[in-house]
């Protein structure tokens, strides 16, 4: 019994070694293609083709074609401020090693995908597209490396692989929510400095005619061509147009790094910048990096593509940083009408900032993205505690 199991051992080794050998050698011989979408959203499937061409003297059978990525591994950094969903239950050890939160790091920021889609038979020379598909866990740049078609070796033990280099990018935007129409109450309000100053304030001026020129007019109003014909400097008299300008401040100081509750209060901004209707008022996103960023979408500004791309970008500042960010909005108050306050955070500053906007008589909304036991027990009724898992409920209840 020994002798036939040594022969059995024996014979299958030499098995797996010759299907390793030949796996090392005749590899398919394919150009490789893609046609990446320029954005995806976390959480979403997104489909994508990929171009295959058999440069080899044979049939291409029984393939498959998967993906390489770009490195995942997390910065010290960044995986020294993160936090595994459920760490605090780890025993001391797990938790000061920190393996399983590097683990953790390195599967979020790979999106969920087939290993290999088939191939059907490519002749020698044809060309055939097929359609692959993965689901971003996170948002910010997916980041593709190469193509992988890998098809078996003779004996079915193995596989042979070629890796195609095929450098990819897609933008993945933060998840956003279904929000209820909110009606935003504001003012417009005139400030001086004229269309040069309108895209910067929400003043705009339209031409309604012509009139005779008095004293004091600018040069840059002069009608040329009336002048030319009557004799006589004629200037355009424009009517002023307001806009409503609201505010959308995103508090960055999550001292957990990106953990839920952060990644939850970026989707709930992506949600305002991705359903309010920017084409009759001005909407400003501030928030704290590595200084206080602010932009603007709505008339003559960005679009809020470019909102939501600011946002799948964006990255936790330290807590104590929000007051930069607070000195900003009380100095903008005057010019607003509206102010959404997205925190990860309740605190004396955070309470002042949205006391100081009321008692301007600017309209405030107040969301807090925390934790279910990190929900203050002085948080005032008309702040709005939203908990990961449940935001599409909290928000609906917002109407």
């Amino acid at each position: 019994n020994q002798t036939v199991t040594y022969r059995a051992f024996a014979f299958l080794a030499l098995l797996l070694a010759t299907a390793w050998l030949a796996s090392l050698v005749a590899k398919p011989r394919v150009e490789a293609s893609r046609d990446l979408p320029r954005y995806a959203s976390a959480g979403t499937a997104f489909a994508y083709r990929v171009t295959l061409v058999n440069r080899a003297g044979r049939p291409l059978a029984d393939a498959g074609v998967g993906e390489r990525f770009a490195d995942p591994r997390p910065s010290f950094a960044e995986w020294l401020s993160a936090r595994e969903p459920g760490e605090q239950k780890r025993n001391a050890f797990d938790r000061a090693l920190g393996y399983f939160r590097w683990r953790w790091c390195i599967e979020r920021r790979l999106p969920r995908w087939r290993d290999d889609t088939p191939v059907p038979l490519l002749a020698p020379g044809e060309r055939r597209t097929i359609e692959l598909s993965m689901t971003p866990r996170r948002r910010g740049r997916l980041e593709l490396d190469a193509i992988r078609v890998a098809c078996p070796e003779p004996l079915g033990l193995a596989k042979r692989l070629a890796w195609v280099p095929v450098p990819g990018r897609v933008t993945v935007l933060p998840e956003r929510y279904a929000i209820p129409p909110l009606a935003l109450a504001g003012r417009r309000k005139f400030q001086r400095g004229g269309v040069s100053l309108a895209s910067a304030i929400g003043e705009s001026e339209e031409l309604i005619g012509l009139r005779d020129y008095r004293a004091g007019d600018p040069p840059r109003k002069v009608h040329w061509k009336s002048y030319a014909r009557l004799g006589k400097p004629v200037v355009r008299e424009y009517q002023d147009e307001f806009f409503e300008r609201h505010s959308l401040i995103l508090d960055t100081g999550r001292a957990q790094g990106e953990d839920a509750a952060f990644e939850a209060a970026v989707a709930i901004a992506a949600s305002f910048v991705y359903t309010i209707d920017t084409l009759e008022c001005l909407l400003d996103l501030l928030f704290v990096g590595e200084a206080v960023h602010s932009y603007t979408t709505g008339r003559g500004q960005a679009n809020a593509q470019h909102l939501l791309e600011v946002l799948a970008a964006v990255a936790p500042s330290a807590p104590a940083e929000f007051g930069q960010l607070a000195r900003l909005v009380r100095a903008r108050a005057g010019e607003l009408a509206s102010v959404i306050l997205v925190l990860v955070h309740w605190d004396d500053e955070r309470r002042e900032l949205a006391e100081a906007l009321l008692a301007a008589g600017v309209e405030v909304r107040v969301l807090l993205a925390c934790l279910p036991e990190e929900r203050p027990a002085d948080l005032p009724p008309w702040v709005a505690a939203l908990h990961p898992g449940e935001i599409e409920a909290g928000l609906a209840r917002l109407a």
